[in-house]
């Protein structure tokens, strides 16, 4: 490949780079406690999530993979210990 196609290449990379929004999110109870954490990319669940009950105790933890569940899903007590584990595939 000529050194052209290979700067293009990098230059089209760049672009999409550029163009992905990641954002740490946080979305809160009425009452202002923590309810849900984790990341978006361009406005959609990505990677690990965590919710939260009005107690501040941990309820479900997981992956997203553009938007899907994906992996390993914990479900806690209302201790905020792990009582339930589910495996989800990642659809295809």
């Amino acid at each position: 490949m000529s050194s052209v196609g290979t700067r293009v290449k990098i230059k089209i990379i760049i672009l999409f780079l550029e163009s992905v929004k990641k954002t740490k999110n946080v979305e809160y109870h009425k009452d202002g406690s923590p309810y849900a954490k984790g990341t978006k990319v361009n406005g959609v669940l990505e990677g690990y999530w965590e919710w939260f009950r009005l107690d501040g105790t941990k309820m479900r933890s997981g992956n997203f993979k553009n938007g899907e569940q994906i992996g390993e899903w914990v479900t806690y007590d209302k201790k905020g210990k792990p009582y339930k584990t589910t495996q989800i595939k990642e659809k295809k």
